[in-house]
């Protein structure tokens, strides 16, 4: 989802467009951009469908010759192209957007589904649209104005969730590459209990990653998700904070009943939830 305001003052020069168009244009504008309850479930929606591409694509590594994957490939692909042309029409910054990582992923999402002649191949980049979750501040926006959960526990739930994305692209990328010439992978399970395997440093060793590319990615595996793992375990273990920068020495995290800040002394106007 777009990070850009519902702003007109830099669009680029367009065309007038028939009241027709505008009224599909505002009424587009307002669902991904707007700030009420039917913007905000469409928004939820959308989360909902990118979690179903990724179910989509966990399917497919173990159903992949059935009849049905191909129409189920072509009506995500569908789905997701309207999204993306909405969200085109709709941008301010047009190129920014087309520039942005999650584009750069839609696009490789909606190509790998309509291909089917190579999924093999290219597959696995159905997995990207695991990089859309919460990356959105609209997302964000309206998960902190609607739950007094997610407020308390931002930081586990975005460090999660980072943790669990590179789960997901790591074991769809050793699976693709491994699933071919490794006899240690066969399907997908086997590629994510290698991937859990590595990341928690357990390293059975039943299963191995072939050739000098599979060895670095081993070690890319250990070096950036054990030091996702470790930033996960300090926000769970560690006493809670709250997060209110001080105006004066720029210290970010406090105590949730702080009244002063440690580092400088200045008094906190931090918003209590009545929680601590």
């Amino acid at each position: 989802m777009s990070d850009h305001p519902l702003s007109s003052s830099h669009r680029p020069a367009e065309r007038p467009l028939a009241p027709a168009g505008l009224k599909l244009k505002a009424k587009l504008e307002r669902l991904y951009f707007g700030e009420d309850r039917r913007a905000r479930r469409f928004r939820y929606g959308l989360i909902a469908f990118d979690l179903a591409t990724i179910a989509v694509f966990l399917l497919a590594s173990v159903a992949r010759e059935e009849w049905w994957m191909v129409p189920l490939d072509l009506a995500v692909a569908t789905v997701m192209a309207a999204d993306f042309a909405a969200r085109l029409w709709i941008e301010p910054d047009r190129r920014r957007h087309l520039m942005s990582l999650a584009t750069i992923a839609d696009i490789a999402v909606i190509i790998s589904l309509l291909l089917p002649a190579l999924v093999d191949n290219l597959g696995f980049l159905r997995i990207a649209r695991a990089l859309r979750l919460l990356r959105s501040y609209h997302l964000l926006r309206d998960l902190r104005s609607e739950s007094l959960w997610f407020r308390c526990n931002e930081e586990f739930v975005t460090r999660a969730l980072n943790l669990l994305v590179f789960i997901l692209v790591v074991t769809s990328v050793v699976y693709v590459t491994q699933n071919d010439v490794n006899p240690g992978i066969r399907t997908y399970i086997d590629a994510l209990y290698f991937t859990i395997t590595t990341l928690t440093t357990t390293g059975f060793g039943d299963i191995t990653l072939q050739g000098p590319g599979g060895r670095l990615l081993s070690v890319a595996i250990m070096v950036v998700g054990v030091s996702l793992f470790l930033r996960l375990l300090q926000v769970i273990f560690r006493p809670a904070k709250v997060r209110f920068e001080c105006p004066d020495c720029a210290l970010l995290l406090h105590d949730l009943d702080a009244v002063h800040c440690k580092g400088c002394g200045r008094v906190l106007p931090i918003r209590d939830e009545g929680l601590s």
